[in-house]
């Protein structure tokens, strides 16, 4: 598990909460001996040897207090990857790829058809290239293919915007869910863009959808933790080619129904005078790690069936498992985001539920006090459905994450932040709001980000950002049927 990220750290607190304590103790023992304060004045003033130990003691203290102070971190700016309109996925392209192939048996392809039906994907999210070959096996060159052309594409967009030269990056950070290659995907981008020789690089996989939310809280970490590094550059990625099933086994052909291509990048700084230039700023984090349980563990995992066809096994216990393992993450979250009112109400609801003996539940807080949007990870229709019932939001507050998923699919740990492009699309954000980005991965891990917006999201749909991936679409959400 990992702390929150927070203007002070614990220590800090802990010596700001000892020396106001220490101030109320003094002014309560003026206040009852009848000391006055001319008195305690005309002590300092006539020993120069303690006035000058104690402004000397509260000058290093200070010093030591603001300069041990964490620097605020920002997101300057994202860009989400739209591929070309000839990747389209239609139900129609579906039965084709199945035609064609002849892998599956009628069974295995009437359940992928009822899988897809009530998925919730529309027909306009995107597959791999080999999807569309003559050729219809999944190999090395596709994937790589694949992620390059994510990852050109929405770096190349993220640079433009931020007129950012390569060469000022001092931190690269990709993540894949599921894909490694060698090199690495971090050389792939090192060696395109030319990146300094000491370029710090970390390049993750086996994470699952929640490495998204998890890469930005690590870029912030290694800000913090490297004073002359200013910007990281954050590469969201994922390479389905490999992992497309090409067997019978129903727990591995859902990945096949609900997966698509998508890519975000973004650009994180700890530089302070670019703020007026940043979108939002980093409020806190918090991320655990449910995996010492064996059904937690085994809720999603890559394997092979029994005939050696690779591929992802999504068990039935999955969305209990989402579910039971939000409730231990929020109860973690709470503390530190939710208003004093709704702290008092849940403090109460579980003082009544132990004295009820269980015969009570504790209530679940109203997050929406606490922020302002959110951003749900939208694994599959289940699982949106699933949070929708764990923390009682309503429609309204599931739109991103229902409309992201119907127009793009579940692209992996970058889908929150096509999630933040539809919020931004639709002119909702506004200097102030905060924004709560919520993800699941395998292993089984929670994560969570908020955000602080520093500014407003455009309300002209003509001044939406050409890199939206909602901008030629929007007009068309929220869809009714879903």
């Amino acid at each position: 598990m990992k702390p929150s990220s927070s203007s002070f750290t614990s220590i800090q607190i802990l010596q700001f909460s000892f020396l106001t304590l220490l101030t109320v103790l003094l002014v309560f023992h003026f206040l009852l001996s009848n000391t006055p304060f001319t008195y305690i004045l005309n002590i300092f003033l006539h020993n120069l040897h303690l006035s000058i130990t104690c402004a000397c003691c509260t000058l290093i203290s200070l010093y030591f207090f603001i300069s041990n102070r964490p620097s605020p971190t920002f997101l300057v700016d994202f860009s989400c990857y739209k591929p070309d309109f000839d990747r389209k996925c239609s139900f129609e392209v579906c039965e084709y790829f199945l035609r064609r192939s002849a892998r599956f048996t009628n069974e295995s392809e009437n359940f992928m058809r009822g899988i897809y039906r009530k998925s919730g994907l529309g027909d306009e999210t995107y597959v791999p290239p080999f999807i569309f070959n003559s050729n219809v096996e999944s190999t090395l060159d596709y994937a790589v293919q694949e992620a390059e052309e994510g990852m050109f594409s929405s770096v190349d967009s993220i640079f433009n915007k931020t007129k950012l030269d390569p060469q000022q990056i001092d931190v690269l950070i990709v993540t894949s869910g599921t894909f490694t290659s060698a090199p690495s995907l971090t050389s792939i981008l090192v060696n395109r863009y030319n990146l300094r020789p000491d370029v710090k690089t970390f390049t993750l996989s086996g994470m699952g959808c929640s490495s998204g939310v998890l890469c930005v809280d690590l870029a912030a970490n290694v800000l913090r933790g490297c004073t002359r590094s200013k910007y990281a550059l954050v590469v969201i990625t994922e390479s389905i080619s490999l992992n497309w099933y090409f067997g019978d086994d129903r727990s591995m052909l859902v990945t096949n129904c609900i997966f698509r291509v998508g890519c975000a990048a973004a650009i994180i700084t700890n530089d302070p005078s670019q703020r007026r230039f940043s979108k939002m700023e980093l409020v806190n984090s918090l991320r655990t790690h449910h995996g010492a349980d064996d059904s937690a563990y085994k809720a999603a995992f890559q394997k092979e069936d029994e005939f050696g066809n690779l591929g992802i096994s999504l068990t039935k216990d999955l969305i209990r498992v989402a579910g039971a393992n939000l409730r231990d993450h929020i109860r973690l979250l709470a503390p530190r985001v939710l208003p004093l009112s709704q702290l008092a109400l849940y403090a109460y609801s579980v003082v009544r539920s132990a004295l009820s003996q269980g015969e009570l539940k504790p209530i679940v807080p109203d997050f929406s006090t606490a922020f302002d949007h959110i951003c749900i990870h939208t694994g599959g229709k289940a699982v949106i459905e699933q949070v929708s019932r764990v923390l009682k939001l309503g429609e309204e507050v599931t739109e991103p994450a229902r409309m992201s998923l119907h127009r793009f699919g579940n692209t992996s740990s970058s889908l929150v932040f096509y999630e933040l492009a539809y919020f931004e699309a639709k002119g909702r954000v506004k200097r102030g709001d905060k924004m709560w980005m919520l993800a699941f991965g395998t292993g089984f891990k929670v994560c969570s980000i908020v955000f602080k917006s520093l500014r407003d999201s455009p309300n002209n749909h003509d001044e939406i950002e050409m890199d939206n991936p909602w901008r030629d679409c929007i007009h068309r959400y929220p869809t009714r049927t879903w």
